[in-house]
């Protein structure tokens, strides 16, 4: 039996900070978290080279005494919590001690703190969680903290770290969604000495929302509201016409923390059932608010994940804050749509419009009938006008050429006025084959029936026409012909999908799509997939970035396929639309010609029923 050995307190202290600390994303969360609680209200976050050497997190909170700066490094050293009691309902974004512990460990960090009214700061330099260095310092009030050459004594988990800019784009996100939980602190994140995002910090969410996550995405979203005795949601959803091709806008958030949760990603999807197309995701920033008692936020080391009290409870009011908000949007509309509330623009006086019938007969130039009346259009009569009392003229005044008088004009004979016979010489024309089966018709817009034999054939249209797009786009060898977007369409980008663009630039712009920068995290779609509709290109945009970035694809081939997936699914005929004949039958002949069998994605795209399994349906055989 191997022999057990109790390991050396440095040694403990590296693995335990292999928990908190993962990657420079980590350091940023955990030093803005303790920013928070020290109730500072304007943090700046700078970073270089993505992070793993240089992190710099400013704040103006309370500050730290001198006695307190060099105890804070130590594990389990918290200001936040004395008894096992404070577990029991935790108000503070830390609470654990390790934060501060687990990134000198691995990293070289300076503090710089002084609490608000003290005359002098203190000074505080580790290495590998070892004070070097403590002292007086001049300060603003406030603590600023430095940290630099991340991992430098582990450098097992230094390879692991992706490129700068991978980092980069993930501390970004970090931060962003930090700030985005606390509308009323001012966050300023400075990424290679340019600024990336800054939040006002006035303390409205919908000022933050759009500062933080642009304004198309604001301005697809809905008031989201409801509260009952001890808890209550707030925040935004999207209108079910804005549909998201990922999940990546879903930002859930509680008692500020932002959070994963697959219990309000569920109740926030259910509400939308049946207003969203398939392979579409609402949009959402919702903020719950509840007793620190009723959420333990203790059940995972980087405080991401929680578990709630009364589950029941807490799903029902965030789909029927959901469900509410979609349905007001509904009413809103139905109103402006309503007759009874609605006045018809009346015309100006003195526009143009046409001659009334009355008007017109009353004007002169009706023709007068027999007995000085009018001559009336009858069934058998064509109306007849007569010229004006001032002869019409033409505005360069051309000379009007009059018509010949009729004895002038010379009428053929019968026998000129007949063509010539001419022999035509005798055409062979083959007769299409008949069909072997007929097409019924389609049931709801989705599925063709087809009768063939003694089998009725039931065929998925957009996953055949999938299937039949994907391999004729497979096919093709080089770049995939594109088209130029008369009007472009503008696509807003976080930091990880624009690493993922200037990763893979030349993959989409060999399949078809072109993008250039268009302001801050916004971009221009200029030419689109010939095969993609003009209004598919933002969303087929948002799912190619989805699937870039979950990486599950072993080899530029595989990348390739999945995003031709994407274009065929998105240029495809959709369930619902009104399909015509010959479209059909294209489909059909693909189907029953064994071409096609199954779509992209592994579905079967046809379904046969016998004659003698539906006559067992019926009871018909005994």
């Amino acid at each position: 039996m191997p022999v057990i050995h109790v390991l050396a307190p440095h040694v403990a202290d590296m693995i335990a900070a292999g928990e908190v600390v993962e990657r420079p994303a980590s350091v940023i969360k955990e030093l803005m978290e303790n920013a928070f609680d020290a109730g500072a209200k304007n943090i700046t976050v700078e970073m270089k080279n993505g992070g793993a050497t240089y992190i710099r997190v400013t704040d103006d909170g309370c500050g730290m005494a001198p006695e307190d700066a060099g105890v804070a490094f130590l594990r389990h050293a918290t200001s936040k919590l004395r008894d096992e009691r404070g577990l029991e309902a935790i108000g503070t974004m830390g609470f654990r001690g390790e934060a501060l512990a687990a990134i000198s460990a691995v990293s070289h960090v300076e503090l710089r703190t002084r609490r608000r009214g003290d005359n002098e700061g203190t000074f505080v330099s580790l290495s590998g969680g070892d004070i070097q260095e403590m002292g007086p310092a001049g300060c603003p009030e406030g603590t600023t903290m430095t940290v630099r050459d991340l991992f430098f004594n582990t450098p097992a988990r230094l390879k692991f770290l992706k490129s700068d800019r991978s980092e980069a784009s993930a501390c970004v996100q970090t931060a962003l969604r930090c700030a985005l939980g606390r509308p009323e602190i001012s966050v300023r994140f400075i990424r290679d000495g340019k600024e990336e995002f800054f939040s006002p910090g006035d303390g409205r969410q919908d000022s933050c929302v759009y500062t933080l996550l642009g304004r198309e995405l604001a301005a697809s979203l809905l008031l989201c509201q409801s509260r009952d005795e001890s808890l209550a949601v707030s925040g935004f959803v999207s209108s079910p016409a804005a549909g998201r091709g990922s999940r990546a806008s879903q930002f859930f958030f509680c008692n500020g923390r932002c959070i994963k949760s697959a219990l309000l990603q569920a109740a926030l999807e259910q509400a939308y059932k049946n207003t969203l197309l398939t392979g579409r995701y609402p949009a959402c920033v919702l903020y719950l608010e509840m007793s620190p008692g009723a959420v333990d936020v203790n059940v995972h080391p980087a405080k991401t994940e929680v578990k709630f009290t009364n589950e029941r409870r807490v799903f029902d009011l965030v789909y029927n804050a959901v469900k509410y908000a979609l349905e007001a949007e509904t009413r809103t509309a139905q109103v402006a749509l309503s007759p009874s509330t609605r006045k018809a623009a009346q015309p100006r006086a003195d526009f143009y419009q046409s001659m009334r019938a009355e008007d017109f007969r009353q004007s002169g130039y009706a023709v007068p009938g027999p007995a000085g009346g009018e001559r009336r259009s009858g069934k058998d009569s064509a109306p007849a006008f007569r010229s004006p009392e001032v002869p019409y003229q033409t505005r360069l005044d051309l000379p009007v050429r009059r018509a010949p008088a009729p004895s002038a004009v010379r009428t053929p004979s019968p026998a000129a006025a007949r063509p010539p016979h001419v022999e035509k010489p005798v055409q062979n024309v083959e007769t299409p084959p008949v069909p072997d089966h007929k097409i019924l018709g389609e049931a709801m817009k989705t599925y063709i029936l087809v009768e063939r034999g003694e089998e009725l054939i039931l065929i998925d249209k957009h996953a055949a026409h999938e299937r039949m797009l994907f391999d004729r786009l497979r096919s093709r060898e080089g770049a995939l012909m594109s088209q130029t977007l008369l009007s472009p369409a503008l696509l807003r980008l976080g930091p990880e999908e624009q690493e993922l663009l200037e990763k893979n630039g030349e993959l989409l712009q060999e399949l078809g799509f072109e993008l250039e920068p268009f302001g801050e995290g916004d971009y221009a779609v200029r030419a689109v997939p010939a095969e993609l509709a003009p209004e598919e290109a933002s969303a087929a945009l948002e799912e190619i970035f989805e699937k870039l970035r979950k990486g599950t694809a072993p080899s530029a081939q595989s990348v390739r396929d999945q995003v031709l997936h994407t274009v065929a699914c998105k240029a495809a005929i959709k369930a619902g639309w009104d399909t015509q004949g010959p479209e059909l039958e294209r489909l059909v002949e693909a189907v029953l010609s064994g071409q096609v069998k199954y779509c992209p994605h592994g579905r079967p795209v046809s379904v046969t029923l016998t004659k003698k399994e539906l006559d067992k349906q019926f009871k018909r055989i005994v």
